[in-house]
């Protein structure tokens, strides 16, 4: 499982012209990537990580903060380009393993007390965001 963590301002996403998730205060954009062997304990693992991970103002987390995250599915952080100049999908776990794992890291999200908003999954995003920093990382559980 790979994440892309940026601290925001502010984020949303949209589907169809109608914002399906926001964070409207400084919080966590994550963009989640599921691959092939990813199940319950990366999920779990996923969540603690990005719960916990130090990457607001003054080294807090969300965890210590109380600060919301927008966590949305993202096949493509696992994309290859190793070979010519056309991406790889091969990696990429296929929606039907993908999606209740997404779910998953969501849910323990919450189960340790995180605000979370989301996209739609599969569904085509937009992502709009103002970044805090900018503070990008790559996590990968």
């Amino acid at each position: 499982m790979r994440a892309v963590v940026s601290r925001v301002a502010r984020a949303s996403v949209t589907v169809d012209g109608a914002a399906v998730g926001k964070i409207e205060e400084p919080g966590l954009l994550v963009l989640l990537g599921v691959t092939h062997s990813d199940g319950a304990e990366q999920a779990a693992r996923m969540a603690r990580k990005l719960h916990e991970i130090r990457a607001l103002r003054d080294e807090e987390s969300c965890a210590t903060t109380g600060a919301p995250m927008l966590v949305v599915s993202q096949f493509t952080l696992y994309g290859s380009t190793r070979k010519g100049r056309r991406p790889s999908w091969t990696e990429a776990a296929r929606p039907e393993q993908a999606e209740p794992v997404v779910d998953e890291v969501v849910e323990r999200l919450r189960e340790r007390g995180a605000r979370v908003a989301t996209g739609v999954f599969g569904a085509e995003m937009a992502v709009d965001s103002v970044n805090d920093g900018p503070f990008t990382l790559l996590i990968d559980a």
